[in-house]
């Protein structure tokens, strides 16, 4: 359903907190439930300016740029679910938190990023919960059902420099994942190259593939149990670069998916977990070290392991 309330032509003036970043980028924030084949159809044809001129796509705006948004009809905006998976605000779950970070405790269940107006992601919550905040954005994901430490942006500068910091290894972050079977190895060094792609019906995956991106995983055993099949085992994984469902794809490569992975795991092992009370896939971001990214202060921050996979662990028997 379309506001039948009249548009006018939108003036804003970029300061220093949105310079740098693509004009696309900018206005899919600013035009909330317009497509995105009509926001880039306004930068095709030219109704977008920067400061009198076309732009394309991948501009990277500047401080003082003047951006002109036309007259635009914008879907109105689905009720806020009067829920969410954690059932508690996100700012409750901070770890960290100063003028240019926040760190949250992310709950299992909740995208980072909403989908189709079905439900608010961490971002869109959180922009909420700040509605004075003048930039905030994810410097990394996880995956919906993945828990744990998740980093945002409160300021453009300190967004740079983590994407900096992750994409040149600079941070060292560590998953703790229940894997199906008996791991042998103390520790393992498991480097599988990986590739994207869509499948038939246009859901992403990771496949390994000799010829797609360097991944590089270590993994450190840290507790055998019984259970389905040869049993369960408790793994540290760190990541030492940064593809998408490395660690998933990883292990299951190994043939030691990670207990309650619907997309690379094991169907009837999963099937027979939940009936033991596992209800998601047991994958946890524990810990994230790295220096701040304005005052280099070192920060370890890290997230308990939540309360469902720590009840689901006292029922198993060590092995």
């Amino acid at each position: 359903m379309e506001s039948t309330a009249k548009a006018a032509v939108v003036k804003i003036t970029i300061g220093p907190e949105q310079a740098g970043q693509r004009i696309d980028n900018f206005l899919f924030r600013m035009l909330k439930g317009v497509p995105k084949s009509r926001v880039y159809r306004m930068l095709r044809e030219g109704e977008v300016r920067v400061s009198g001129r076309r732009a394309r796509p991948e501009y990277k705006l500047a401080e003082h740029d003047e951006i002109r948004i036309p007259p635009v009809r914008v879907a109105e905006k689905v009720a806020t679910p009067s829920g969410v998976p954690s059932g508690r605000p996100l700012l409750e779950r901070a770890i960290y938190r100063d003028d240019s970070l926040l760190v949250i405790d992310k709950p299992s269940g909740q995208a980072v990023h909403g989908g189709s107006g079905v439900s608010l992601g961490v971002i869109e919550q959180l922009r909420l919960e700040l509605p004075d905040a003048r930039f905030l954005e994810l410097a990394h994901r996880l995956d919906k059902e993945t828990s744990g430490v998740l980093v945002l942006a409160l300021k453009r500068s300190a967004l740079v420099e983590l994407h900096r910091m992750l994409r040149d290894g600079e941070t060292r972050k560590t998953y703790l994942a229940l894997a199906l079977g008996r791991w042998r190895d103390p520790v393992r060094h498991v480097k599988l190259a990986l590739r994207r792609y869509l499948d038939a019906e246009g859901e992403r995956r990771v496949a390994v593939d000799p010829d797609g991106q360097r991944a590089h995983t270590i993994f450190r055993l840290e507790r055998r149990y019984g259970g389905p099949g040869a049993g369960l085992s408790l793994i540290e994984a760190e990541l030492k670069t940064g593809r998408t469902h490395q660690i998933r794809v990883h292990l299951a490569a190994l043939g030691h998916a990670i207990a309650g992975d619907t997309k690379y795991g094991d169907v009837e092992a999963n099937r027979e977990l939940r009936r033991h009370g596992l209800r998601r896939m047991f994958l946890h971001a524990a810990r994230l070290e790295l220096a701040h990214p304005l005052t280099g202060q070192p920060l370890v921050l890290e997230a308990p392991l939540p309360t469902d996979l720590r009840v689901f662990l006292e029922t198993l028997a060590p092995a």
